[in-house]
């Protein structure tokens, strides 16, 4: 589904709908980053698409128009981290599989949360070209009604898609898979309605998938093997009798939880990270009545910090490489920002586990 709209060029279309209603916002275009990443996150499943996506848009058009460069790219990686947080999301498919959640209550916590923290990313940036407007410039030029209502066009068969999507599986109508094959189809019918379709266009989306899967599937086998030898091995009972027999809480072990992450984040990637861990933390939590839901999200929330990991978080990359004006070094710097409001913003849902956990209340189980 993902592959079929990217490789349509419809990102184009969905940022250029997004843009006139936020261009008035102090940071005009710099929150158009940001909600269009949280839409197309809810299409893409992945992180490095989203922030490749909007960057490839954004960088030129933000450059020309004399935005910071700083703060543009730090928006875009932060905007595309979101790929994994709002459903659907690989990464949860990932960690559900490895615990035997259920995807669509995972789905459903993930949901309240991604809108959240891109919420936060937007206060941020508001709060930050308040503070010094040279930064982006303003646009008080209201949008007309044809304007907008040709931006609307371009964005609802988008928000149709992830409706159908996304409400078959909190409804208990399809499973994750029949809802991915829906989604698919619909894919395919707002490429041929924007007269993007082609056989090349399924032909290379059906390749890229079949790699990006092949990939995936292989990280998961032999993960797989690492987790059933870990569980011979006891290592996840010896960590419960270490964490009883040193007293320690559950804040401390999650704190403890976000350090190995961010600092496995700057030389893995983020689902060789779940792969390697989770198995062997997840008895522990267990243990410590660590809701596994409530977790799930809290892990995927890990891995986006990982991905902005200096040295190597990938999404510092795929930045970069969309446009020969930014340096990873310009991206490490905007996005330290955005770095700590994750930071934050994980503490925050320590203290109020509800805000993932609401959701999955009221979904089909």
């Amino acid at each position: 589904m993902a592959e079929i709209l990217l490789g349509s060029g419809l990102s184009t279309r969905l940022y250029n709908g997004v843009a006139p209603f936020m261009r008035r916002l102090p940071g005009g275009l710099l929150h158009t980053n940001i909600a269009g990443s949280g839409i197309f996150a809810a299409i893409s499943g992945g992180s490095a698409p989203t922030a490749a996506a909007m960057s490839t848009v954004a960088l030129p058009e933000m450059s020309a128009r004399g935005y910071n460069k700083r703060l543009v790219s730090g928006s875009l990686a932060a905007g595309g981290t979101l790929g994994i947080l709002i459903p659907p999301s690989i990464t949860m498919i990932i960690y559900a599989t490895f615990t035997e959640t259920s995807i669509a209550r995972l789905f459903a916590a993930g949901l309240l949360p991604g809108i959240l923290l891109a919420l936060c990313y937007m206060g941020f940036i508001v709060l930050r070209v308040k503070l010094n407007p040279s930064l982006a410039p303003r646009n008080d030029t209201p949008a007309s009604m044809g304007d907008l209502g040709r931006a609307l066009l371009d964005i609802v068969p988008f928000l149709m898609l992830i409706v159908i999507v996304l409400g078959s599986i909190y409804g208990g109508f399809a499973t994750p898979t029949e809802a991915g094959a829906v989604g698919t189809v619909g894919a395919i019918l707002i490429s041929g309605l924007y007269g993007k379709l082609s056989f090349g266009l399924v032909k290379d989306a059906l390749a890229r998938t079949a790699s990006m899967s092949g990939n995936i599937l292989f990280i998961v086998f032999t993960s797989m093997i690492f987790a059933y030898a870990t569980a011979l091995s006891g290592i996840g009972e010896d960590l419960v009798g270490m964490l009883e027999n040193a007293n320690v809480s559950r804040l401390a072990f999650l704190l403890i939880i976000m350090v190995v992450f961010a600092i496995l984040g700057c030389f893995m990637e983020g689902l060789g990270m779940i792969a390697i861990i989770v198995p062997v933390i997840f008895p522990a939590l267990m243990a410590l009545d660590v809701d596994p839901i409530w977790f799930g999200v809290f892990v995927v929330i890990l891995v986006e910090l990982g991905q902005l990991t200096p040295p190597l978080g990938v999404i510092l990359f795929v930045v970069a490489s969309s446009s020969d004006e930014v340096k990873v070094e310009d991206v490490i710097m905007g996005t330290l920002p955005f770095f700590l409001i994750i930071v934050s913003f994980m503490l925050l849902l320590i203290a109020a586990p509800q805000i993932a956990l609401f959701l999955p209340e009221f979904t089909y189980r």
